[in-house]
């Protein structure tokens, strides 16, 4: 059956009620601005509904204009009336002329706060030529408020990991008979990102990661036509895209028999990774949460081979705050979804990682991902 059958008949809005001027209040309060411009496509998605792929946000106080290319002129003006966001929507077709239109909208204006990881240093140039006004950089305001999700954002992070969830236990048999098959990375990798799809999700929230034998111990490999062999782990990372909105899931196969070292190093991530999990909730730092798993992890004698953070925020985009890493000190806010995903690489012997999507709630946390972590040493089973 296609999760399509199990979703809502419709999701809930995603309500940009009020979010302008909050980034704005902080931005002026922290920095000192008056304005703010915004050029992150999922920041201007966060902050209006609009869901097109160029444009810039001016927002100032009690006032925000989105200019659009002629593509997306009536896609924003519904997108930003749906989400509520208070934003007029002006068109201006070419580049100049939307510097141009910048440059009135910031008339008046003494200094504007824009994100400098956001902006190449050609744009920024031509930016700066263009408006009288001060640019400063005011990192990470908007980035801080998408930390919290709201409700409608975490139905869209549960059904994308329920259809990982979904998709990866179909794909199991295909592991359980990969020897006798002559099954590649890359087909494990097909054949996932099109249950993803049968099962709801837009498409694969990144690029899916499968990786086996002398691969395994890469953690960011793109599959091959390397064949699954007996004896090798098998890393499997994949996630699904619901509505802009990712889910992000890792499991490691080991292939029939296994080398002791490697089922062992599966058992000792797995312990590692669960103690992680248990670790998390409102208050704790990322880094106390790394700590944990890195502390299980070097104990055993892995510690080199742990060569990552333990996890990140997932959001609109795959990677965002919070960090789940050694030196983020923050403590975690209820509504927060983080990774939790250890990893011990060793070159010879073989690569594992798990990784869980867990949301942090009022006293605890919840895992959105399902699948089975315990006992995935895969007969090499033969096909009759």
């Amino acid at each position: 059956m296609a999760l399509n059958s199990l979703l809502p008949f419709k999701l809930p809005p995603l309500l940009a009620t009020g979010r302008l001027q909050r980034a704005l209040d902080i931005a002026r309060d922290s920095y000192g601005v008056n304005a703010l411009v915004v050029v992150s496509m999922d920041n201007i998605r966060w902050l209006t509904g609009f869901t097109g792929s160029t444009a810039t946000l001016v927002v100032k106080n009690n006032d925000a204009v989105l200019i659009v290319d002629g593509r997306y002129t009536q896609q924003a003006i519904d997108q930003l009336r749906l989400a509520d966001a208070s934003a007029r929507v002006v068109e201006a077709r070419t580049q100049s002329l939307q510097m141009e239109q910048l440059s009135r909208e910031l008339l008046g204006v003494k200094s504007c706060g824009f994100d400098s990881s956001e902006i190449t240093m050609f744009n920024f140039e031509m930016m700066a030529a263009q408006v009288a006004c001060s640019l400063i950089a005011t990192n990470g305001v908007v980035q801080q408020l998408r930390r919290v999700k709201t409700e409608a954002e975490i139905e869209r992070m549960q059904l994308a990991a329920h259809a990982t969830d979904l998709a990866l236990t179909d794909v199991q048999s295909m592991l359980e008979t990969a020897v006798s098959t002559h099954v590649s990375e890359r087909d494990v990798r097909d054949e996932l990102e099109y249950k993803i799809r049968r099962y709801g999700a837009d498409g694969p929230s990144y690029e899916t990661i499968v990786a086996t034998g002398e691969n395994s111990v890469k953690p960011h490999h793109r599959p091959t036509n390397t064949i699954i062999r007996e004896g090798d782990s098998v890393v499997i990372d994949v996630g699904g895209l619901v509505d802009g909105y990712h889910s992000d899931m890792t499991r490691t196969f080991l292939i029939g028999q296994v080398a002791p070292e490697l089922a062992a190093i599966h058992d000792l991530v797995m312990y590692a990774q669960r103690e992680g999990v248990l670790a998390v909730r409102p208050g704790v730092s990322g880094a106390s949460i790394d700590e944990v798993c890195r502390s299980i992890i070097t104990q055993a004698g892995y510690g080199p081979d742990f060569i990552h953070g333990t996890g990140h925020g997932v959001g609109l985009h795959i990677h965002e705050m919070p960090w789940v890493r050694s030196d983020f000190i923050e403590p975690l806010q209820c509504g927060e979804v983080v990774t939790v995903e250890p990893g011990v690489y060793r070159v010879g012997v073989g690569g594992v990682r798990i990784e869980d999507l867990i949301l942090v709630t009022a006293t605890s946390s919840q895992t959105l991902t399902l699948s089975q972590k315990e006992s995935l040493c895969l007969p090499s089973r033969r096909m009759i």
